[in-house]
């Protein structure tokens, strides 16, 4: 829809949705420095989520609105373990086995089963839409580069457990890992308290999302 220039590190294409043309600017920039803080999260259409949406296989006219969403564990020892996700996947987004964001119908009223469209052969122009899952983990523990690098890997293991389909040749699913260096820790544990808070920010981005324009979000959503 647009020329997008090169940027250094990782994005997600949202261009479809709103003015493909918008760019940021200095001012915009400033503003965003003023309004940070650390004691407000807010999650949904904010930042990287603003234009983000989910469920695209029929084309992003029955795609539904994306996000971005937070959670964190802390353990009683004072290991903390936190994601950012912003939500932007070709794949439907599930909660405990259901799909709660996805591809809709005709109506635009019902959800949907991406993997069944896809068996059924129907794509109607969806694989020709970029899509980025794409986030970060935070931790407390004293980690090495390597074992970041592992850190992210196995929160990918997330992303699993909440999008499906997951790491299509159509998703640049991305997750990078940051930690302060304060606390020993086990990798296993760490990693699998990185799984969980990837998969519940996920979630949270999707049930924080709120419409855009003809863009329905989970809200507005009955997904049986």
């Amino acid at each position: 829809v647009t020329k997008v220039p090169i940027v250094v590190g990782a994005v997600l294409f949202d261009l479809v949705v709103g003015d493909p043309k918008c760019r940021p600017n200095i001012e915009m920039g400033y503003k965003a420095c003023e309004l940070a803080n650390n004691t407000e999260l807010k999650q949904g259409n904010y930042g990287a989520g603003c234009g983000a949406t989910v469920g695209k296989i029929r084309g992003p006219q029955y795609a539904m609105k994306g996000g971005i969403g937070s959670y964190s564990v802390k353990l009683p020892n004072g290991l903390v373990v936190s994601a950012l996700i912003a939500v932007n996947a070709l794949g439907d987004v599930y909660e405990n086995g259901k799909i709660i964001a996805g591809v809709l119908d005709d109506s635009k009223t019902k959800v949907l089963n991406t993997y069944e469209i896809m068996k059924n052969g129907v794509t109607k122009g969806g694989f020709n839409i970029d899509n980025t899952t794409i986030g970060i983990v935070a931790t407390n523990a004293k980690l090495t580069k390597a074992e970041c690098k592992k850190v992210s890997q196995v929160a990918h293991n997330g992303y699993a457990k909440t999008i499906f389909p997951i790491h299509t040749p159509h998703d640049g699913d991305t997750i990078f890992t940051m930690a302060t260096g304060e606390i020993e820790t086990d990798m296993t544990l760490l990693s699998s308290i990185a799984t969980e808070v990837v998969e519940k920010s996920v979630i949270n981005a999707i049930k924080n999302a709120n419409s855009v324009k003809n863009i329905p979000a989970y809200k507005d959503i009955i997904c049986e």
